[in-house]
């Protein structure tokens, strides 16, 4: 697949992430008004252990078939069953040990809301399978219309139960309606069926890849949600509910670039896995231009972070200022975590992602234990501090593999993060005119987009006209 054909299926992800994201933040700016950091505290770690379960569903499998060169029905068939079985068992566990998670946060309440919220787990089981084949298949546009419907569905009974005073539970039915309907209309959009098919010698042969990338989910699932954990439990909930909002509105802007990327590049690498100089390309131009695209929302959200939080969450939720501007620094470069990783992947080198991960988690920890008895807000810098270090840690196989160095990755990003930051220092100083938050962020982020595309232009950055030429294209294409 040549380089527009990738952009166009990149083009179709993100709007389906950008569509369902922008749903979601309207709905978590209602929310956010209606509910207390409290409440959002404790939705939190109880999706905790949700998250964790999860990475056992997959088991890697699902990459694994992305990955595979001639995965056919027998694979499909057989994963497909695994995962029923797997998602089965795993919420018979949770279902069991709900009142001992409980009994760690000292609130029997959360009880009823693990069992509940943990039914996702069995529909996760059924959704996999059906991503894969969208995913390998690059059908893109279906991911579109299933997420958006699960969305606003989601979002129309979340908002209602918050009116009526549901508090934690409209966040609980919220999460279960989006994947309910996300996946019921996935399974009507795309064709494939399981057959009555199974092979333990296809299995064994898929697990052997994917039993490295579910032990890499895992460890990096659980190390981000360890520090949720020791929010939760040796401060308070709403110090993790703060902490969670400031994460949010920069997470939202990347997971829509990012998994984007993440979901394009797998499938396209994967196609050309023996041709190591143009898994390079791929690489090399995902991370420029999803950096380029990034890091202007990242310094601009930084900027702008006071008069938005005072205009859609209104002061309460003012503390969680500065934990949104570390987590902007931290998400600026996550481009390069996904794009290395995808590429190691995608050549069948899973055992190097495994190994990877082990590192990354270790110094991680070590991070964390230190942090820990300093505040929130030294754990807040110490995320950013190891996403640093997980920079040299990721890009440090393709030195070797790919021949594209850490410093060559660098030297790529260098005029879309000098251009970000210009833009940035001249669009702040808007903060302090004597006039509404309203008109002081329309100011700041038209200022911001002017400077930006002129900047581009006027230093002919690469990353800007490769965007243009491919958005030419595509409208040439349409006419």
């Amino acid at each position: 697949m040549g380089n527009k054909g990738i952009f166009f299926n990149f083009v179709w992800r993100f709007a389906e992430r950008s569509g369902a994201q922008i749903v979601m933040f309207i709905v978590s700016i209602v929310l956010a008004r209606l509910l207390s950091p409290d409440t959002y505290g404790t939705i939190a770690l109880i999706t905790v252990f949700i998250s964790i379960i999860q990475i056992f569903v997959d088991s890697g499998l699902g990459n694994a078939l992305i990955q595979k060169k001639d995965a056919d029905e027998l694979d499909f068939s057989t994963v497909f069953y695994i995962n029923i079985l797997l998602s089965t068992g795993l919420y018979i566990l949770i279902f069991i040990f709900a009142p001992v998670i409980a009994r760690f946060y000292n609130n029997v309440s959360m009880v009823s809301m693990i069992r509940v919220l943990g039914l996702t787990i069995i529909v996760a089981g059924l959704k996999n399978v059906q991503q894969a084949y969208v995913s390998r298949n690059m059908l893109f546009k279906r991911f579109f219309y299933s997420t958006l419907g699960g969305t606003i569905c989601a979002a129309v009974i979340g908002i209602t139960l918050a009116y009526r005073g549901y508090g934690v539970w409209a966040l609980i039915a919220q999460n279960l309606i989006n994947i309910f309907v996300d996946t019921s209309i996935l399974w009507i959009t795309v064709k494939w069926r399981p057959k009555k098919v199974f092979s333990k010698k296809r299995f064994a042969e898929l697990f052997s890849y994917g039993w490295k990338l579910m032990a890499s989910s895992l460890l990096d699932t659980g190390y981000t949600n360890l520090q949720a954990l020791i929010i939760g439990h040796k401060y308070s909930p709403a110090d993790l509910g703060l902490y969670n909002q400031g994460n949010k509105f920069p997470n939202l802007i990347v997971n829509n670039v990012n998994t984007s990327i993440d979901s394009v590049l797998l499938p396209a690498m994967s196609s050309v896995q023996d041709e190591h100089q143009y898994v390079k390309h791929i690489t090399r131009k995902s991370i420029m231009v999803s950096v380029y695209i990034l890091a202007p929302f990242m310094i601009g959200l930084s900027v702008i972070a006071e008069p938005l939080i005072k205009i859609l969450l209104t002061d309460k939720w003012l503390p969680c200022i500065p934990y949104l501007r570390v987590f902007c620094i931290t998400y600026m470069f996550w481009p390069i975590h996904t794009a290395n990783l995808d590429a190691i992947r995608a050549i069948g080198r899973s055992d190097l992602v495994l190994k990877l991960q082990i590192v990354k988690c270790f110094t991680g920890l070590i991070i964390l234990f230190i942090t820990m008895p300093h505040g929130v807000m030294a754990i807040a810098y110490g995320s950013l501090v190891d996403s640093v270090i997980s920079q040299f840690i990721n890009t440090w196989p393709n030195g070797k593999l790919l021949n594209y160095k850490y410093i060559d990755q660098m030297r790529d990003l260098f005029p879309a993060i000098i251009a970000s930051v210009f833009m940035g220092g001249i669009i702040y100083p808007v903060c302090y005119l004597k006039i509404s938050n309203v008109l002081i962020l329309i100011i700041q982020i038209f200022m911001g987009i002017l400077i930006y595309i002129g900047v581009s232009i006027l230093f002919k950055v690469e990353s800007f006209y490769y965007i243009l030429g491919i958005i030419k294209a595509l409208f040439s294409k349409k006419k």
